[in-house]
């Protein structure tokens, strides 16, 4: 996102952060944006900070679903599915390029759960929660449900069901929410960490906000300060003197990416895993196909970026083994992998998927810290928020009635170097930007980067006016490419050093500073485990 100082590196934050402002954010993920978003557009001053990259944490590493929560039916979770099922329905509906519908297949077994019979009518509550009131075909008979996903296993296959949630790129819906929060007037800043929180009059007036690429430190006096810090959350508590104890359970959810041409799939395959019988998918994604997703509990150090293990990786592919026995995949078929921590609410279960995926909101000495959740309902959650803290702002009056997450971006104009859909892309991923990001490409750079549905011209773009600090920004949220082309993409730093590093200001030595920190960071975190030269634990 675009800022007035951001052309001059950090030069003019300290005037900025010395406003006095309504809210302070604390927190880049979805949750954080969401909440920057609604506040800015309901007249409120609202700055967001982010201690590392804006989507760096969970908000980059989902399972990039945009659902209801099938499975939470059969749980009894009606309230968060029918909130999600609505929640999908209006993202399909004001964000076409960036939440696109995904259709499943999972397939009828003889002997296996669930039963035709429950998981057909799980799909008719599921329906009806969308709004839907002629639902689709669901039921396909044995040869027909083949057609419809080819490789699967059919020994003792009756047939299959079929329905649809969504997709989208995690990191791109972030970036495009802080977008239109700007436009609004909100202001989000990046690699800006709190150092401790400020007190006046016994309750938390704002914070000491430190600066982690210049060292500059900065004091922020807000109305209200929103700890939306996710996973994280616990750790800001900590700074409210009255606060108790840890009330989240972080949870580690890893994916594989394998290259499509290995696991072809027209629609995602879901299955239930022949060990635990967890539920674990397999989906087209950015031209290649993910595979997720674990859950178990993280012990891991928070501060650390989160990797699969090999035990993850194993669980993973026997899941695959059982759904597709005859492609024989195996390690040397993932190009990438990938691992988030969930923020998800700690009750007590020994099973880590049987927690729930409510969200909840603590008022604590004036620190508001809203946790848990899902992508899905991201905009509830920010409207959740700003109830809850109306008590501190009371002169503030909004009815907090929903509003569409965007405002409609002018339609592109006929391009003819864009290629089928490309259009439509574009403008999902960038809103109102897009005709300025296409007027700004040169000569080729509309063409796709190999293996991705990412074009040159949006690199060009995000290093130019995306707050783009380090390489993995760019390669890994700004775009993908990291996890959809082998080794991070290795290959092609070469181009990227040719469109990228004037737009980024970056001299020789900081290119290759940049490259080879990246290229670390993909090894340890983002390849198979014992790629950096060392064995992750199990556990």
């Amino acid at each position: 996102m675009t800022t007035h100082w951001q052309p001059d590196g950090r030069a003019g934050m300290a005037a900025l952060l010395a406003r006095p402002w309504d809210v302070l954010v604390v927190g880049g993920g979805i949750t954080g944006a969401g909440i920057l978003l609604e506040a800015a557009r309901r007249g409120l001053s609202a700055l967001l900070v982010e201690q590392r990259d804006f989507a760096w944490g969970t908000s980059s590493r989902s399972s990039k679903l945009v659902h209801g929560g099938l499975r939470y039916l059969k749980e009894g979770h009606f309230a968060l599915t029918r909130e999600s099922v609505r929640e999908r329905e209006s993202l399909l509906r004001d964000a076409p390029g960036l939440v696109e519908p995904q259709s499943f297949a999972f397939g009828d077994y003889a002997g296996r759960k669930p039963s035709r019979r429950s998981f057909l009518l799980g799909l008719a509550i599921y329906d009806r929660m969308a709004g839907q009131r002629k639902p689709p075909r669901h039921y396909f008979e044995r040869d027909a449900f083949l057609a419809l996903a080819p490789h699967i296993d059919d020994t003792r296959l009756r047939g299959g069901i079929c329905y649809t949630d969504a997709q989208t790129d995690d990191a791109r819906l972030v970036l495009r929410v802080l977008a239109e929060a700007q436009a609004h007037g909100g202001v989000a800043v990046n690699y800006l960490r709190v150092q401790a929180l400020r007190h006046a009059d016994g309750r938390v007036s704002g914070a000491l906000l430190r600066d982690a690429l210049t060292g500059s430190e900065h004091a922020v006096t807000a109305r209200v300060t929103i700890n939306a810090t996710g996973a994280w959350a616990d750790g800001l508590r900590a700074g409210a003197p009255a606060a108790p104890g840890r009330r989240l359970r972080p949870l580690r959810g890893s994916h594989l990416v394998l290259p499509a041409w290995r696991l072809p799939l027209a629609q995602a395959v879901s299955l239930m895993h022949p060990h635990d019988g967890r539920p674990v998918f397999a989906f087209p994604w950015e031209g290649a196909t993910l595979v997720g997703t674990t859950d178990l509990d993280h012990a891991g150090d928070m501060a650390a970026e989160a990797s699969i293990t090999q035990a993850e990786v194993d669980y993973l592919l026997a899941a695959l083994h059982c759904q597709f026995p005859a492609l024989a995949l195996g390690q040397d078929d993932i190009v990438a992998t990938f691992a988030g921590v969930r923020p998800v609410l700690d009750s007590g279960q020994a099973d880590p998927s049987k927690e729930a995926r409510d969200h909840a909101l603590w008022l604590e000495d004036g620190l508001l810290t809203v946790t848990g959740g899902k992508l899905t309902t991201f905009r509830v959650i920010a409207l959740d928020a700003l109830k809850a803290a109306r008590p501190l702002l009371p002169k503030w009056q909004d009815t907090l009635a929903p509003l569409p997450v965007f405002a409609p971006p002018p339609p592109l104009p006929f391009d003819r170097r864009l290629a089928p859909g490309q259009a439509r892309r574009l403008q999902g991923r960038h809103g109102a930007r897009a005709k300025a990001l296409v007027d700004a490409a040169l000569p080729g750079e509309l063409a796709l980067v190999p293996g991705t549905l990412t074009c040159w011209a949006e690199l060009r773009w995000a290093a130019r006016h995306e707050a783009v600090q380090r390489l993995d920004d760019l390669l890994l949220r700004r775009t993908r490419i990291g996890i959809l082309v082998a080794d991070g993409g290795a290959h092609l730093l070469p181009k990227v050093r040719a469109v990228c590093q004037h737009e980024l200001g970056w001299d020789d030595t900081r290119w290759r500073a940049e490259a080879a920190a990246y290229l670390a960071l993909v090894a340890r975190h983002y390849s198979l485990p014992g790629r950096d030269g060392g064995e992750r634990a199990s556990a």
